[in-house]
């Protein structure tokens, strides 16, 4: 049998490297045009990208916008550092000067975007009447809301000059392609970094929507700029025309090679599905349910089973500590499973960064709850990072340098 946690986090490991632009983008890229390139970009991969870039062109001119911790060695394209997943300042500063990077450009220019998950608070220019003080308290209040990804994307566009398509807008009538590293369900290119090279249909009632479901409370300036037109670029547009969007790696690709990694140290691997959603904890109740009657139906003899998902959980702030979805999906897991014999997982968010905490995610096993009155007094108050730092059991990486959004791997033993 094997042995779990060097097992799972092998397989977590091997997804991260599959989705390492320094392995995946120069397959993407074409030869390096003629005359004049800029290359532009945001997200938590876009100075890895920006770096695989150079590598295959040699140094180019741009500017590229990652998080703090996030910066790598370029030559010529420029990395500006802020902050994420609440934007600040240093992201204001640095999206200003992109898009006067891209004013004046002609039809003979050409502009390479490097877009990755981390870009919607990367890329932050507020529209008009909306200072970036009140953008941040929008975007604070949308994560801590538990609306999907998608629904805080289309208020983000409709409160910004630069997402939407209209950081491609601003570069017309240059060529553009736009190469992206897909970290949303569904590997939609309008909601990666809430599509700034991408044409969107929705409108600014849309957004009002989203925030009256999730019960957003705005500052008012932010509800009146909701009744105006906004600048999100509707498909057709013609400023979109020389504009190309391709997504060149995927969550898909990263569990794919994680389960032809399982199956080659002598298990069965099944992918659930790269596009889970939902909230962390009931998500969990429902696999560790699937987990058992898995388990149940295995005989002794038979191969282990690994069972692979991707996609992104969401958690809606009840308490006070320091959480994560992939850390609350371990810790509501390991309750459901109330201490299940030959029963493993992992969790992480393959950015490294699960939540607002510099950590991936964790790892569970039958002996993981010692106390079950403290594991859930931790899930009541949103704590599972917190619960995991006490037991040894998160998975800490450091900054990953790509993003294709949350793995989990459940480990399941004949019993």
């Amino acid at each position: 049998m094997p042995d779990p946690a060097p097992l799972l986090r092998a397989l977590f490991d091997r997804a991260v490297a599959v989705a390492d632009p320094m392995r995946s983008l120069a397959a993407a890229l074409p030869r390096k045009p003629e005359g004049r390139v800029v290359v532009v970009g945001a997200g938590k991969a876009s100075a890895r990208m920006a770096e695989a870039v150079e590598e295959a062109w040699g140094p180019c001119e741009g500017l590229v916008i990652t998080r703090y911790g996030y910066a790598r060695p370029c030559r010529g394209i420029e990395i500006v550092e802020a902050a994420h997943p609440v934007p600040d300042e240093a992201g204001a500063r640095a999206t200003a000067r992109m898009l006067d990077l891209l004013q004046g450009l002609g039809e003979d220019d050409f502009v390479l975007a490097l877009i990755s998950g981390g870009a919607s608070a990367l890329l932050v220019a507020p529209c008009a009447g909306v200072s970036l003080e009140e953008k941040k308290a929008v975007n604070a209040a949308l994560l801590a809301s538990g609306a999907p990804i998608d629904q805080m994307n289309t208020v983000r566009k409709h409160l910004s000059r630069v997402k939407g398509g209209q950081l491609a807008a601003a570069a017309h009538p240059a060529r553009m392609l736009a190469l992206l590293i897909s970290d949303v369900p569904g590997d939609d290119p309008a909601f990666i970094g809430s599509g700034p090279t991408v044409g969107d249909p929705s409108r600014a009632e849309d957004a009002r929507a989203v925030l009256s479901r999730w019960q957003v409370a705005v500052p008012p300036s932010v509800a009146e700029a909701l009744t105006r037109h906004s600048g999100v670029i509707p498909p057709g547009d013609h400023r979109l025309s020389r504009a190309e969007t391709m997504i060149y790696a995927a969550p898909s690709q990263s569990l794919a090679a994680a389960a032809d990694l399982a199956r080659a140290e002598g298990c069965e691997a099944e992918i659930l599905g790269d596009a889970l959603e939902g909230e962390a904890r009931e998500v969990a109740t429902e696999m560790a349910k699937s987990a058992l009657a898995r388990q149940k139906a295995l005989k002794p003899g038979d191969r282990p089973l690994v069972l692979l998902s991707g996609g992104e959980l969401t958690v809606t702030r009840r308490g006070d500590g320091i959480g994560g979805p992939n850390a609350e999906f371990c810790l509501a897991l390991a309750l459901a499973l109330n201490g299940a014999p030959g029963i493993h997982a992992l969790a992480c968010d393959t950015d490294g960064v699960d939540g607002a905490a510099e950590v991936a995610g964790a790892l569970i096993g039958p002996e993981t709850i010692a106390d079950r009155a403290e594991a859930e007094a931790a899930l009541a108050r949103n704590d599972s990072h917190g619960y995991f730092a006490r037991r040894g059991a998160q998975i800490v990486t450091g900054p990953t340098l790509t993003n294709v959004n949350d793995f989990r791997a459940l480990l399941i033993l004949p019993r």
